[in-house]
């Protein structure tokens, strides 16, 4: 025989608004398999005992749990974002912000037309895509777009892959990003930095200033006091002083194959005759560790890379390491006729590295 009980509860706690909460409860004992708190039902009376909702137990704990639940995801993402943030580096210049996190180079650019087709033709013929080209729609982006991807294979194994997406911004404007990698590309990864981008939701603290007098060098300020210049997001080159870029990355994994393919393509694309490659111990940031030193001749060989610098011969170290609880890949360089200290190093050089024995 089934017993059934009937409970009142009167709970008069709130004395600054007098109101009185009545919890009507009662019980009944299935047969089947439910958590015991799915039989019980809840009425919330104000203090003149008019019914404002009823709502099982199981209800309530539902949706506690369903916040509960989001609760965590939220923390989870906002976690990943932390993380990531920490990685990503970015400089706005003439309209363009370049970016850089985990080895990629990004970019994002606004147009003031309206997205549509007419004004999507001029910005495809802008950015020299050819009628030819594949355009397509990523439906797992959370805006309108057309996406557009070109490979091209060098010797040794080494693909280059650069992707447009043409995307209607929030303002019904078209907003336009590239994603430049090497190998292979990460949708995922393109969806989530547009997806930020365009909720405005990358930190200041991101941003780098035009200005080289201090910048952030894989977490540390480094005072260079001016006369340096970007080349590029995280690639900074002093004049007769040295050049470094680099990317703060998750995983070794990542930080390593940056580097090599950073060295693949030094070897295919500036034209330079390798003339040594030999394994050094070094000191970078603080951290020994080993780094792949390549050393190339250009005498004779007409190359942009040579002759903006007048030298003929260019050294370059390619270095992965764990620093600050990220991964670095970062390569160093210099030409013969830059200022090389006692260390065998230019000055430039000397604010992250030491060559281990000097």
């Amino acid at each position: 025989m089934v017993c059934r009980q009937r409970f009142k509860f009167s709970i008069l706690e709130n004395i600054k608004t007098k109101h009185k909460l009545w919890l009507s409860v009662s019980s009944k004992i299935y047969d089947f398999l439910l958590p015991h708190y799915a039989w019980l039902n809840v009425t919330h009376n104000y203090e003149k005992g008019k019914p404002i909702y009823t709502f099982t137990i199981a209800e309530y704990m539902l949706k506690q749990i369903s916040i509960f639940i989001l609760l965590i995801v939220s923390q989870t993402s906002f976690g990943q974002n932390e993380e990531l943030f920490n990685r990503l580096r970015a400089i706005h210049n003439s309209g363009t912000t370049f970016y850089n996190v985990d080895g990629v180079d990004f970019t994002n650019q606004n147009i003031s037309s309206e997205f549509n087709e007419k004004n999507l033709k001029k910005a495809y013929r802008k950015y020299k895509i050819k009628k030819k080209d594949l355009k397509k729609t990523d439906k797992e982006l959370n805006f309108d777009n057309y996406k557009v991807i070109k490979r091209e294979e060098f010797e040794d194994g080494l693909v280059s892959v650069s992707i447009n997406y043409f995307v209607k911004n929030k303002d019904n404007r078209i907003s336009v990003f590239w994603f430049g990698y090497y190998d292979k590309s990460n949708p995922e990864f393109e969806r989530k930095m547009i997806d930020l981008i365009l909720n405005d939701a990358i930190p200041k603290t991101c941003f780098s200033s035009i200005k080289t007098d201090n910048i952030n060098f894989a977490g540390r300020d480094l005072e260079l006091g001016g006369n340096c210049n970007w080349m590029n997001i995280n690639n900074i080159q002093c004049p007769y002083y040295g050049q470094m870029n680099w990317s703060v990355h998750k995983t070794k994994m990542s930080a390593d194959l940056s580097i090599q393919n950073q060295l693949k393509a030094t070897k295919i694309k500036n034209g330079g005759k390798v003339v040594s490659e030999e394994e050094v111990d070094i000191i970078f940031e603080n951290v020994p560790t080993k780094a792949k030193k390549a050393s190339y001749d250009f005498t004779g060989v007409t190359s942009l890379l040579a002759s903006m610098s007048g030298g003929k011969n260019l050294t370059i170290y390619y270095i992965s390491e764990k620093v600050r609880d990220n991964y670095v890949s970062c390569t160093l360089s210099f030409w013969n006729n830059d200022n090389i200290n006692p260390s065998g190093l230019p000055p430039l050089l000397e604010e992250v590295m030491k060559i281990s024995g000097k």
